[in-house]
């Protein structure tokens, strides 16, 4: 298997997101454009990767040429299978970075899945390890069955609905305006229990470089 990739240098400068322009529809990710290009820069064919990742060769072709679209179980396969965050869909190309990022609502990248969407906050500018996101959940939805663990901290700021976290087997519920950060070791899940879609900023600061935080956050469904 290659070496992994090093944070930003290699596989962010083969990513070529497209830019939101000011008043155009929230944009999203094209899932298969970028599972190519992070392909292509650890110089994995189709068929290697379906290995890695345990998928079959021909949902991983399908993927590629968007003429199918992965549920929330398959990306995080093939982030795994990438040794990359699933926030790798988010950057931008290293000549593009800016030092100051600002973004109007509905300008920002996402990946939708089938209980919300995660937006990225940071416009490909990180916070050091940190990566800043925008979570939407539809109501009765939650992070699954298995409890999510890895390094640093986390800190949730809900702006809307009502969101429930348990770490450490103990619930927090959040309203609008409430704040939760907590050592991210401690097993921890999430919920919206309301019967209205629910908002939150959720800041993952990894200690390791190499955690890759934000993947387990994506609930696992089902294939379909």
């Amino acid at each position: 298997m290659p070496n992994s990739l090093p944070r930003r240098s290699r596989w962010r400068a083969h990513l070529d997101l497209l830019t939101p322009h000011e008043g155009s529809p929230e944009p999203e990710i094209n899932v298969g454009r970028r599972l190519q290009d992070l392909r292509l820069a650890r110089g994995l064919s189709q068929r290697a990767l379906a290995e890695l990742s345990g998928l079959n060769f021909n949902t991983l072709s399908l993927i590629e040429n968007d003429k199918s679209s992965p549920n929330v179980s398959t990306l995080q396969q093939l982030a795994d299978a990438l040794e990359v965050p699933v926030t790798a869909f988010f950057e931008v190309p290293a000549a593009e970075q800016q030092s100051v990022v600002c973004q109007r609502a509905g300008e920002r990248l996402r990946i939708a899945f089938d209980q919300g969407t995660f937006a990225d906050l940071g416009g490909g500018l990180t916070l050091g390890e940190a990566t800043p996101l925008l979570m939407a959940l539809e109501p009765h939805q939650d992070s699954g069955a298995d409890p999510i663990v890895h390094t640093g901290q986390e800190f949730v700021y809900c702006l809307s609905g009502e969101m429930v976290f348990w770490v450490g087997g103990e619930a927090y519920r959040l309203a609008p305006g409430d704040s939760l950060i907590f050592e991210a070791h401690v097993p921890h899940c999430w919920a919206n229990p309301g019967d209205a879609p629910a908002q939150s900023v959720v800041v993952i600061c990894p200690a390791d470089r190499e955690d890759r935080s934000v993947t387990q956050h994506l609930p696992v469904g089902e294939e379909k």
